[in-house]
């Protein structure tokens, strides 16, 4: 997982650039996020090879929390072709994300 430095305006340009990417935005406060974060890296890995992966730490970028509406940590979203496609905030399992990410993925990248 590449934890991004930019600004929103470079995080834009990031998702416009490539065919799938999913950002992980979380706060070094959130104790879920200590656990959730590196299976959620490790289920993209092992079944998501094309799907870039970046972290938003939403203590050093609060423009990209704005930007996106993103009020609560852990927050997921997926975009394929520059389109946000789907958002999981809060409370969700890892295999309900890879369910929901499936279908689309491979209908992308098969």
């Amino acid at each position: 997982m590449t934890e991004f430095n930019g600004t929103s305006l470079q995080f834009s340009y990031f998702v416009q650039q490539r065919p799938a990417v999913i950002a992980y935005f979380s706060t070094n406060d959130c104790q879920v996020c200590k656990v959730l974060k590196p299976r959620v890296a490790e289920m993209v890995e092992a079944n998501f090879k094309q799907l870039n992966l970046v972290y938003i730490s939403l203590d050093k970028h609060p423009d990209i929390a704005g930007q996106f509406r993103i009020f609560t940590v852990p927050t997921i979203v997926v975009f394929f072709e520059g389109r946000e496609f789907l958002r999981k905030s809060r409370s969700f399992g890892v295999e309900e994300l890879k369910n929901d990410i499936s279908r689309p993925y491979h209908l992308m990248f098969s």
